[in-house]
């Protein structure tokens, strides 16, 4: 699924993108040679409905509008739509439909990687997903896409934080906490300073009592310190 990155992971748009190996320009991405990928947000005037379940392991994303056109100058007024104009599926109806496959033909869930905005141009990867279900639902007097991914522990390179993989309690850092810790660590690491290879770490590990949800309990790492704290406590 392309290059190797680390759960909870901080990362430019601009390393994101080399990452996939494209340039991104829209939220749902099916067709990539890694991989679909998703980009997701919770930040204050999100233009979506994303959502986080069960500590982390469970993501309900909201599917997309069709483009703003002269004549649809507002796609929040009208149903998501499942084709293109010419019969094509949109991003929509290609994840809606390897969802579908995945639950009436038994397929194996198609893997997701899932990328979370905290600031313009800055980005945390809350790792690779199973898409499960996909269903139709109301939304403010209008038909929307729902999508349901559950947190995949079967490709170890990509789920993998620092030398061993993460056991079954990680959780994902809900997306104020890391817009909170942010702020208050300047987008930089506590220990040196570094302001590349960042990641979000729990200061007690989660395994050991420790909160996602609490900003005091989460801190800005650069890889050297994040891999030599590991799963000790400061």
């Amino acid at each position: 699924m392309g290059g190797a990155i680390t759960q909870g992971q901080i990362i430019s748009y601009t390393e994101m993108t080399a990452l996939v190996g494209v340039s991104l320009q829209q939220g749902m991405n099916f067709r990539l040679p890694g991989g679909p990928v998703l980009l997701m947000s919770r930040r204050p005037n999100a233009p979506y409905d994303d959502e986080i379940e069960d500590d982390g392991h469970v993501l309900i994303y909201e599917g997309h509008d069709r483009p703003a056109t002269s004549s649809c100058p507002n796609p929040k007024n009208i149903d998501q739509p499942r084709k293109n104009p010419g019969g094509s599926l949109t991003q929509n109806g290609l994840f809606a439909e390897a969802a579908e496959r995945h639950k009436t033909q038994g397929e194996p869930p198609v893997q997701v990687r899932v990328f979370e905005k905290i600031r313009p141009g800055i980005w945390v990867f809350n790792g690779v997903f199973d898409l499960v279900d996909s269903w139709a639902a109301h939304s403010n007097g209008r038909m929307v896409f729902k999508f349901k991914l559950k947190l995949s522990h079967l490709d170890a390179e990509l789920v993998a934080s620092g030398p061993a993989l993460q056991e079954e309690d990680d959780r994902i850092i809900p997306g104020w906490v890391k817009f909170e810790v942010w702020k208050r660590d300047h987008g930089r690491c506590r220990k040196c300073g570094a302001q590349s290879g960042l990641h979000f770490d729990h200061i007690i590990p989660y395994s050991k009592g420790g909160s996602s949800k609490s900003p005091e309990n989460i801190q800005i790492l650069c890889a050297k310190h994040n891999l030599a704290k590991h799963d000790k406590i400061d």
